[in-house]
């Protein structure tokens, strides 16, 4: 018989006793019980990975990865997740993907302001174009003067602008952090 190795976990007592219960009812020992517990367990994940193997179209959750922390880094990540509107794993996944694969992501309320923020500067573009023309045809009429069809312009920029540096500031937060944002 080959050599068996020990898995150990710690639990709270109201499981150890729930566990303990449970194996009793399968008149089992607890060993015996987390024994075919464990082994249920690495078959149907073998047999998922199997399936997995044989079909590549088909994709799973991603594997799970457990990282330990100094208790000051779970701070400054769970600042920035919360930053970003993100549990702090969901944010350890996308930071380590973006770095994995040279990537900068939006998370989903910052893409939806940049989308907002550009159907606005859509519409007033479009007016400004409106305005423009109505400008030629009627060059002495009521309507806007080139001076505030410059202006117009000039805000239109500054949003444009703005725009690029929160695309760039997005960026740069995933690589340095929340807190160092470059004014």
């Amino acid at each position: 018989m080959s050599k068996s190795h020990l898995i150990a976990a710690r639990v709270s007592p109201e499981t150890k006793a729930k566990f303990r219960s449970l194996a009793e009812q399968q008149q089992m020992t607890e060993s015996a019980l987390l024994k075919q517990l464990i082994e249920l367990t690495v078959q149907r994940v073998s047999h998922v990975d199997d399936e997995v193997l044989r079909s590549p179209g088909r994709r799973l959750r991603a594997v799970r990865l457990y990282v330990r922390l100094h208790p000051d880094d779970q701070l400054v990540l769970i600042e920035r997740a919360a930053a970003r509107q993100m549990p702090a794993a969901t944010y350890v996944s996308v930071l380590v993907r973006a770095h994995l694969r040279n990537l900068a992501p939006l998370p989903k309320a910052e893409l939806m302001a940049l989308k907002r923020s550009v159907a606005e500067l859509g519409a007033i573009g479009r007016n400004l174009n409106q305005l423009t023309r109505l400008a030629h045809h009627q060059m002495a009429s009521a309507g806007p003067v080139r001076e505030d069809l410059r202006m117009m312009l000039k805000v239109c920029e500054a949003m444009r602008d703005h725009t690029k540096d929160l695309i760039k500031a997005n960026s740069h937060t995933w690589r340095a952090g929340h807190g160092n944002v470059p004014s």
